[in-house]
């Protein structure tokens, strides 16, 4: 018996058009940081699809790059320079409804609201996600405190905007799991907690470590879990290109490692019922897409 698929379906044309936005988001990003000097790296589901499919994954909808923070901060403004008549960037710190530790460069003039976001007021439109990678003690103690204190304000910010996050799992766990976050979402809603607080509680941890001169890692910890996006420096540079779609996109030069570590065997294809996207509750085109129908 045919197991039933957990997430929602595009058609093919609307799926494909939102993979022709993505892909013009990141060669503009592409751009930019290439001309003034930045670093950036395909990550996760990117990455797969590059190896895989030497493209986007068939099925999936968005594209992760990741970017050392020092490179990742000076981006922000000269996006916002060069190219803030196409695009606004999206983050907790620009705008405090906003609930996640990702920052997206975000397509104006279109709409793109995840299930979970439809309650989310701010202008959530197509984009690419940037992951600021920070750098983690040496010192394992500092290291699990770090992690630990990242990923709990991260989820805390989750919480106080939204009181049942998607989970990637049912069942009974899912509906222990909903009430409590459900209950947390109302204590801090009547304790009128700020949103910006909690980001900046958030921040401090994500990248307490950067003030030393070398780490032997780099992560981003607001994620799923702390560790999986957890990075050896030695296993990023130097870079390397890899095809994807009709672009040249920088890669770890360990890639392999990276994605093994954070999907196991991962050029086997997963079962229908689990293959994720992020199907959106409203999507909408920019204008010279509609007319052109």
């Amino acid at each position: 018996m045919k197991k039933k698929k957990q997430f929602k379906e595009y058609d093919d044309f609307t799926l494909k058009r939102i993979q022709e936005v993505e892909l013009e988001i990141l060669k503009d990003f592409m751009d930019i940081c290439d001309r003034h000097g930045l670093d950036y790296f395909g990550i996760a589901g990117t990455g797969i699809g590059a190896l895989r499919h030497h493209g986007f994954i068939p099925w999936d909808d968005d594209i992760d790059v990741a970017m050392p923070r020092d490179d990742f901060e000076k981006l922000l403004p000269l996006v916002e320079k060069e190219m803030g008549d196409k695009y606004l960037i999206m983050n907790a710190e620009r705008y405090p409804n906003y609930p996640l530790m990702t920052t997206r460069m975000t397509m104006r003039g279109t709409k793109f609201k995840e299930e979970a976001l439809k309650n989310i007021d701010a202008p959530l439109g197509i984009f690419l996600d940037l992951y600021p990678l920070d750098k983690v003690s040496d010192n394992p103690k500092e290291a699990r405190r770090q992690a630990r204190d990242a990923w709990f304000w991260s989820k805390i910010l989750i919480l106080r905007s939204i009181p049942f996050p998607m989970l990637g799992f049912s069942g009974w766990k899912a509906k222990i799991i909903h009430a409590i976050c459900g209950l947390a979402h109302l204590v801090l809603s009547i304790l009128h907690v700020p949103k910006t607080w909690i980001y900046k509680k958030a921040y401090e941890a994500e990248t307490r470590s950067n003030h030393y001169t070398k780490t032997k890692n780099l992560d981003f910890f607001c994620d799923t879990t702390p560790y999986m996006n957890l990075y050896a420096v030695k296993d990023i540079y130097p870079l390397r290109k890899l095809p994807f779609e009709d672009v040249e996109l920088n890669f770890p030069y360990n890639l392999h490692n990276n994605l093994t570590g954070m999907y196991g065997d991962y050029m086997q294809l997963p079962p229908e019922e689990k293959r994720k996207n992020h199907y959106p509750y409203e999507l909408e085109f920019f204008k010279e897409m509609k007319e052109n129908d």
